[in-house]
């Protein structure tokens, strides 16, 4: 089975990996090859698929809020004061 090295992680960042690892019961390799199967196994969202998101969230916010204003109506209504 292949190596992989990784050279200058930030300390930071190795800390929070061995944190995660330490409480997901891992070791910090097995941590680490389980995130990279995660980012490897996502696949990358299309334009259409990502505009459609977008719709969805605006329609459940519209829901919940209501219409919001434009921003010209803002631009007008700020000017007016």
């Amino acid at each position: 089975m292949p190596t992989l090295h990784v050279r200058n992680v930030p300390d930071d960042l190795y800390e929070r990996l061995r944190q995660r690892a330490a409480a997901e019961k891992r070791s910090l390799s097995a941590e680490v090859l389980a995130l990279l199967e995660v980012a490897i196994e996502r696949r990358p969202e299309s334009e259409a698929d990502l505009f459609d998101r977008i719709r969805r969230r605006r329609g459940r916010i519209y829901q919940s809020h209501g219409q919001f204003p434009s921003g010209a109506e803002l631009l007008r209504e700020d000017r007016a004061r």
